[in-house]
């Protein structure tokens, strides 16, 4: 009976002034929607980022050539021709732990059809590359190994391309396009991807057969990198050690040897970006909680101000026969209510927030239920950590010099 007393008299002080309370408030405001609405950007584009990375292939494996000396000299990557056809046949016929695989080649260079023309990239690929990258083929079909083996002047496009080299809606499949000056015939489009996190464009690319970019564009006889895939994500590592192993055997490597080779994982990547993205959003986190300390102090300074011109007040009660406890606990439920009802109204403002972040920006966000609880906690335990020490002041004065206060 005597919270529920205390609990009237506190609601009625904080009615008294109305204005007071809310401006008290509005930093706890602030603070809490800024807190749940930077999480939830930071944790949505984390989200995006996955589900991108997810899409290109999660298991994914990437094998480059590595740098090198020649007379002393260290090479870079571009530089080294250490990866060869054998090398993909090796691992095609013998990792356990590879699903697919396929090799890599590609030229920069202008595509023309007709009075229309599209700087792109054409890239050599197997079939299987379609299954590593999940990609998918929506009108015609994918090249054959047939057309691997002839070095057949075939491709498959991706929408982009089609889009600038056909502008007025016309079928590609069997349309023969041209680049630098070799001809290529369109047997299949790619299903539409669009653009991945990091702002590529999924759909701006041109598939060959690999054997057609090395003999009849690059005139090389080594490939500039290998695509795999693992059998599934867990196996990953497994893939890669495997790999390895198949590469430093067909190379004659001694074991003292440094790889000629380097291997990249999408799971290294998802790792790389998760961590940076967990940085920022913590960061983020942090700046928007200066905006709770704030509200913190802002809540202590107007529990002093009320103690300070309620000093009679509480006297009288004191004299009457309010016990030190009484009046801390009313004073402290005063900073209670300020800072709860502060946290509910921000959790509220915080979660439109995000959804006009989503909606107006087109940002990614993902609103998750530990930032709406912790928020709370923080703004509750701010109420009574900022609230306690005017309440203790409040509950030690002394009646006597309290009802002489002017």
């Amino acid at each position: 009976m005597r919270f529920v007393n205390l609990l009237k008299i506190a609601l009625r002080a904080l009615n008294n002034n109305k204005l007071r309370c809310f401006l008290t408030m509005l930093g706890i405001i602030i603070g809490v929607a800024s807190v749940i609405t930077m999480l939830a950007i930071g944790q949505g584009s984390k989200n995006s980022i996955k589900a991108q990375i997810s899409e290109m292939g999660s298991n994914m494996l990437m094998i480059f050539p590595g740098s090198g000396q020649r007379g002393g000299v260290r090479q870079s990557a571009d530089d080294m021709q250490t990866l060869k056809v054998e090398d993909y046949e090796v691992i095609r016929d013998n990792a356990k732990f590879v699903s697919a695989i396929s090799p890599q080649v590609s030229s920069a260079g202008q595509f023309v059809n007709g009075n229309n023309n599209y700087p792109s990239q054409l890239s050599g690929i197997t079939p299987d590359y379609l299954n590593i990258r999940k990609l998918n083929v929506d009108e015609g079909e994918m090249f054959s190994d047939h057309d691997i083996a002839t070095a057949a002047k075939v491709c498959v496009v991706g929408r982009t391309v089609v889009n600038e080299l056909f502008p007025n809606g016309e079928n590609p499949l069997g349309k023969v396009i041209r680049f630098n000056k070799i001809p290529l015939t369109i047997v299949g489009v790619l299903e539409e991807k669009g653009t991945n996190s990091m702002g590529q464009d999924q759909d701006d690319v041109v598939l060959a057969p690999y054997t057609t970019v090395m003999k009849r564009v690059l005139a090389i006889d080594y490939i500039q990198g290998l695509f795999a895939s693992a059998l599934n994500e867990n196996l990953s590592d497994e893939a890669s050690d495997e790999i390895t192993q198949l590469l430093r055997a067909n190379h004659k490597l001694k074991d003292e040897a440094e790889d000629d080779f380097q291997i990249r994982s999408q799971q290294e990547l998802s790792e790389m970006m998760s961590s940076t993205s967990d940085m920022m959003t913590v960061l983020l986190a942090c700046i928007a909680g200066i905006s709770l300390l704030v509200g913190g102090i802002g809540i202590m300074n107007i529990m002093y101000v009320s103690v300070t011109e309620r000093t009679r007040e509480i006297g009288l009660r004191m004299a009457i026969g309010a016990r030190g406890i009484d009046i801390l606990s009313q004073f402290l439920i005063e900073a209670i209510i300020i800072s709860v009802t502060g946290g509910i109204i921000g959790i509220l403002v915080g979660v439109l927030a995000s959804w006009l972040v989503n909606v107006i920006m087109q940002w990614p966000v993902y609103i998750q239920a530990y930032s709406v609880l912790l928020s709370f906690v923080v703004c509750t335990v701010t109420g009574v950590f900022f609230g306690w020490y005017p309440a203790r002041k409040a509950a030690n004065l002394d009646p006597i010099e309290a009802i002489r206060y002017e």
